[in-house]
């Protein structure tokens, strides 16, 4: 059960050398003399080469370790979207031997104020966007600087000063907030002298990322995520896709957040190191101006969850961007349905290959061969130097078709979580391997199928139904839009299945959908309840969020 097949495709999937890099930091030295003059990061049409995001991380990454007299190991938060500062305050925190806190910028003050006590941040990064929620928990953390940046800093003049004077003034989208040792962004890399920061000799056992995450029990947890793991994965994963990249030759879309762990690794690490060109959209839910931005590219690749897919396929300019040099989507995240996966090859021409991973993974550990021509169900095969074990709660090894937990043993795999070794113990075994928390099973020829969730499981009358099998089917509806499925109390049968939609086309009735549901599921898996709503609830990557349904 434990091991991993390259049988799909010869040469691709071999076991990764990890000691061809010690760190992060020598990925990035390795890109920054490889591509130097090649186009890095761009956004808002501004484009920054790989030399000079090596010179702006220098500065950077001085101002901390000179200025601020920060030391290797010390935690730095960073919370912004997708704005070239992200890049340039990783490179920075990373020259600088610093452990990255990645921050969401859509946080409550109770989540923020708890990821940085938690993590025990001296400084952060912050948009200015974000700004008043910091300024309410400033006094009950323990941070002691504070760098702000407005989302056009690094913009090319005079677009920069327009941008930030229509977000702050026009579209009021930075509420006022006042932090008398605030430090700019710019003025921090002002201070900085490139030549002067002094790298750490980091190893594989040096923490790099505390990447929070609600995990497979309970409150937010930092996944510590070492250089020896974030190195593993970006090595396994650029391992799987390369032969069907080019390198210095890529254009990658990257719509998820940087700070999430796919995009970091997946878009940043991965397609950096191969000297690709990731265009950062800064706000994906603006699918007008997101079209409008793909249409200025001949793009090679995009990533994106199973809702980010769904949405852009909703609207009708969509269908007029010209995906003719697009050869690699790749969906993570969530479940990827095959009603989206099957639009998105009708009307690009391209499958939309699915993966899985989890923050504890860094994240990949099962990939789709890209030989696949179709969308085919499953969340792949386990990638090079990963086992993949399926297991029943008595940690015993389950037949190839049974359905138990997904295990994952590999050099991705957490050190465990920050300063819990009780939640650690929880979700790893005495043999290594993580506990997922999905349920799913495993074919003969190693092919894994995530069925759900195990907290999202649905108990009806003793017989199990899981929510992405319902999902699946009724999203194959035309008259559904996108629709989520949750376990409610029900005196007969203990829960009964209760279908949330957002309907495509008005017209479409409760009747009718169960009608749907009767034709394509077994009685006891059919909806019981149906309410329409105008959205879901999503994550920050869109992932809908069933616990606040079941509310």
């Amino acid at each position: 059960m434990g091991r991993w097949f390259n049988h799909y495709e010869p040469g691709v999937a071999k076991e990764v050398d990890l000691k061809t890099y010690s760190s992060i930091n020598h990925i990035f030295e390795d890109t920054f003399k490889k591509y130097a003059v090649a186009p890095a990061f761009h956004n808002m049409g501004t484009t920054i080469t790989f030399a000079e995001l090596d010179e702006l991380g220098s500065k950077f990454g001085d101002y901390l370790q000179n200025e601020l007299k920060m030391v290797a190991g010390d935690r730095i938060a960073v919370m912004m979207p997708n704005i070239l500062q992200y890049p340039i305050a990783m490179v920075g925190a990373m020259k600088a031997g610093l452990v990255i806190v990645n921050c969401n910028p859509l946080y409550t003050a109770r989540e923020l104020e708890h990821q940085l006590k938690d993590s025990g941040a001296k400084t952060i990064v912050i948009f200015e966007n974000s700004a008043a929620i910091l300024e309410k928990v400033l006094p009950n953390t323990s941070i002691k600087h504070v760098i702000t940046t407005q989302i056009g800093d690094m913009l090319k003049f005079p677009k920069n000063h327009i941008v930030n004077f229509v977000i702050k003034n026009v579209k009021k989208m930075v509420p006022a907030w006042s932090i008398s040792s605030a430090v700019s962004f710019k003025d921090a890399l002002a201070k900085g002298v490139a030549g002067r920061v002094k790298v750490p000799a980091l190893t594989h056992k040096d923490l790099a990322f505390l990447q929070y995450t609600g995990g497979t029990t309970g409150v937010s947890k930092g996944a510590e995520l070492t250089h020896g793991n974030i190195v593993a994965n970006m090595l396994q994963a650029r391992e799987w896709i390369k032969n069907s990249v080019r390198p210095g030759e890529e254009i990658i879309i990257t719509p998820l957040p940087l700070y999430h762990i796919f995009s970091l690794t997946a878009n940043f690490l991965v397609f950096a190191s191969i000297g690709g060109l990731n265009v950062l959209i800064t706000n994906p839910k603006d699918v007008p101006g997101f079209i409008k931005e793909l249409k200025k590219w001949k793009f090679t690749a995009i990533t994106g969850v199973n809702s980010l897919f769904n949405l852009l396929l909703n609207h009708d300019d969509f269908k007029t961007v010209d995906f003719g040099a697009m050869r690699l989507t790749l969906g993570g995240g969530m479940a990827v349905q095959k009603a989206v996966a099957e639009r998105w090859k009708g009307l690009t021409k391209i499958p939309l290959i699915e993966a899985y991973g989890l923050t504890e993974t860094s994240p990949a550990a099962c990939i789709n061969p890209l030989t696949n021509k179709e969308y085919n169900g499953y969340i792949g095969i386990p990638i090079p130097s990963t086992k993949v074990a399926i297991r029943d709660d008595d940690n015993k090894d389950c037949k190839p078709g049974d359905v138990g937990e997904i295990c994952i043993h590999g050099p991705q795999v957490m050190r465990g979580y920050w300063q819990r070794p009780d939640e650690t113990a929880k979700v790893m075994t005495p043999d290594g391997y993580f506990r997922t928390g999905d349920l799913g099973f495993m074919t003969d020829d190693g092919f894994v199928k995530i069925v759900d969730r195990k907290k999202d499981m649905i108990l009806v009358s003793g017989f199990n139904v899981y929510p992405n099998e319902v999902e699946d089917v009724m999203m194959g509806h035309p008259k559904v839009a996108e629709c989520a499925a949750v376990g409610i109390p029900d005196a007969h049968s203990g829960e009964v299945v209760k279908l949330f939609v957002v309907k495509r086309d008005q017209s479409l009735t409760e009747e009718e959908l169960k009608a749907y549901a009767k034709q394509n599921l077994t009685g006891y898996k059919v909806p019981k309840a149906v309410e329409f709503r105008k959205d879901l609830p999503k994550s920050n990557v869109g992932k809908i969020l069933r616990k606040e349904l079941r509310v």
